[in-house]
């Protein structure tokens, strides 16, 4: 929190010994040593407070907080004292149960929480096995909170016991409700007449999905059509889950609970139950599907001349897999027909042009490389690579983000309540951080005087220092100026993307505001009311709230794996680039996985090194050696905490004469 801010963002006053003490309320970030830091919505700067001074607060928990000073090289960081606990976090604490006589603890693994449970003996519960417990209160002058246990997991080290442990730390269900399967398996799965009227059949058109070679759930495709007039016609069709799913039915407040289908490094947890996931909803080649279809008439260069917006049936004629449609579009695939191919070459040839345009109009090109955990049939990992994107990705990306953005626009019209997918400009603060950091490497940054100025300058940055060793450092720089996308009903764009108008349209089998989307775009077609908005608005917060939970979890479930793939490899060394530097050391990414772990200052035999937050970097007391974000350097991998899911690198250092360390 700046020192310009202070001010802004006091929610209360109390006086402390004379003096004005600012109150706020915020949640609390726990910390396996028992510091806590207090989140407080709206502001930059979470506030620090020491264990000695939490008052019983525990990871998750709803907490008044004063701040009493500040802390940092330039007085940015508050620290306080917890005031009190408002409100005890429902999620589960995972950890390992231990049993003695009729008394029960479960002794804490995670790196959230550093005290055991106290919970009474649960039943069916055995010694040693991991469970997932809740705390209900801490008394005063009691060692321990106490709580009880609401999951028993299964035995420690197994796959199934841990994936379901990471799900049970988030709150996050793996098991739908007997009745809600059984109100999904109760829908018919025949089309009847009645399903079909009113809907545009485009059975007889063209049509086919591109999804990943090991997808189970297929919800767009894509129709093709050449026109007479030289332009094409397009259509997105999507899964018409609405059709089968009623607002107010077990499976609609199933949907709304959960949010967002779940991706964790082995499984999906999906959003819907199967019936409608893998079944109803999937569009499956050679099956009739109810779609609801934005459809276009675009020229070769993407121009739209026309769109129309409805409920559709379509029957498709060919699933492809990423590779097979590459392959096609790389002059392969010999064995598909000639007009599948001309179908997918024009398509691929209209999304270059929409991909084009999208950049040159100010959207933001990040490349950061994704990498993949490859799992075998028991869970344990045989691989770590990257991703790699071509056009075949390209193309259905484009295409869905046409749809997108033209369903959005076409119901901001109505000036009715909807749904909008926005995207705030980067924080200027940050970029100047960039800036500051890029021309360390000689790379000159272009202006940030507004939002399209903004996205030019970071595309020519990245461009710029696409094949330098710093360019993974300035890539992650960039993303961390960026605001986070989420969902709402006031919109102000999306930054990222450059478009004025966006929303969520094309997954609504895994996206809960899609299927708000189709409700309300289906409502508007119809000419009906608007709908409610402090209801949508409520769905829009808890919508970005459980996928930012999902996020979470997902990404634990890679480093759990990530750091059962590193088991092994104790001992062995890496290089490896300095991805993050911080008060207590550095993370390292290794070469070539990107798999990251930290190496403590105190592990560093050298010197003695101290942070410098203002030039992302940190230095020797001593020798004055810099070790900055991008700096190329070599570890070894000293441990692995699966259970905290950590990975403790070690600097392998070579021998450097006095004179030859960088002076700042």
């Amino acid at each position: 929190m700046s020192k310009h801010r202070r001010n802004s963002a006091k929610e209360g006053k109390k006086k402390k010994k004379g003096r004005i003490v600012p109150e706020f309320t915020g949640t609390a970030m726990m910390s396996r040593d028992g510091y806590i830091f207090v989140r407080v919505e709206g502001q930059e700067e979470d506030i620090f407070v020491k264990s000695s001074k939490t008052r019983t607060a525990l990871h998750g928990d709803t907490v008044k907080v004063a701040v009493t000073g500040f802390k940092g090289s330039g007085g940015e960081r508050p620290t306080g004292e917890i005031i009190a606990v408002l409100k005890r976090s429902t999620k589960p604490f995972v950890g390992i149960l231990h049993i003695v006589g009729r008394q029960a603890w479960v002794l804490m693994q995670s790196k959230n929480m550093p005290y055991d449970i106290s919970v009474p003996v649960p039943e069916g519960g055995q010694k040693g096995m991991k469970v997932a417990a809740v705390v209900d209160g801490w008394e005063k002058g009691e060692h321990t909170p106490y709580g009880h246990v609401v999951d028993i997991l299964g035995l420690p080290g197994e796959n199934e016991t841990e994936m379901h442990a990471i799900l049970a730390e988030f709150g996050l269900p793996y098991r739908f409700e007997k009745e809600v399967v059984a109100e999904a398996e109760s829908i018919p799965s025949e089309i009847t007449p009645k399903d079909l009227e009113g809907r545009k059949d485009f059975r007889s058109t063209l049509t086919f999905t591109i999804d990943p070679a090991d997808a189970k759930d297929f919800d767009d495709a894509l129709s093709f059509k050449p026109l007479e007039n030289g332009c094409f016609e397009v259509g997105v069709h999507i899964a018409d889950v609405t059709w089968y799913v009623k607002p107010g039915s077990l499976i609609d407040k199933e949907a709304q609970a959960r949010g967002t289908s779940v991706y964790l490094v082995d499984r999906t947890v999906p959003m819907l139950p199967e019936k409608l996931s893998n079944n109803l909803c999937s569009l499956r080649p050679h099956e009739d599907k109810l779609t609801f279809s934005a459809v276009f008439e675009l020229t070769p260069e993407g121009k739209v001349q026309n769109r129309w917006f409805g409920r559709t049936v379509i029957n498709s004629d060919y699933r492809f897999d990423y590779e097979q449609a590459q392959s096609i579009i790389e002059g392969a695939g010999d064995e598909f027909p000639a007009d599948i191919r001309e179908a997918i070459l024009k398509l691929n040839g209209i999304a270059s042009s929409l991909r084009k345009k999208r950049f040159a109009e100010g959207a933001v090109n990040f490349e950061r490389p994704e990498m993949k955990v490859e799992v075998d049939e028991k869970g344990k990992p045989v691989a770590v690579h990257q991703k790699i994107s071509k056009e075949a990705n390209w193309l259905i990306e484009e295409f869905m983000l046409l749809a997108n953005r033209n369903v959005a626009e076409h119901c901001a019209k109505t000036k009715k309540v909807f749904v909008y997918r926005v995207h705030d400009e980067p924080n200027l603060e940050k970029l100047g951080g960039l800036r500051k950091f890029a021309a360390h490497f000689g790379h000159k940054m272009g202006p940030v005087d507004n939002g399209r100025d903004i996205a030019k300058s970071l595309n020519a940055l990245m461009a710029e220092a696409k094949e330098t060793p710093e360019v993974q450092a300035i890539q992650l720089l960039a993303l961390r100026s960026m605001a986070k996308a989420c969902y709402s009903t006031d919109n102000i764009g999306h930054y990222g993307l450059a478009f004025p108008y966006y929303t969520h349209f094309t997954s609504p089998i895994r996206r809960y505001p899609d299927m708000m989307v189709h409700r309300l775009l289906a409502r508007y077609l119809a000419h009906k009311d608007s709908g409610n908005p402090d209801l949508f608005a409520a769905l829009c917060k808890q919508s970005s709230e459980r996928e930012q939970i999902a996020a979470d979890a997902e990404r634990d479930s890679i480093k759990y794996k990530l750091v059962e793939f590193m088991e092994d490899k104790i001992g062995q060394e890496f290089d490896g680039m300095v991805s993050g530097v911080t008060e207590w050391g550095i993370y390292v990414e290794v070469d070539p996985t990107h798999i990251e772990g930290m190496v403590p200052y105190r592990t560093i035999r050298s010197d003695f090194f101290v942070f410098d937050p203002d030039r992302y970097l940190a230095y020797g007391r001593r020798t004055h050696r810099r070790i900055r974000l991008g700096d190329r350097v070599r570890i070894r991998v000293k441990g692995t905490s699966l259970e905290q899911r950590l990975l403790d690198y070690e600097l392998v250092e070579p021998e450097m004469p006095g004179d030859e360390a960088t002076e700042l």
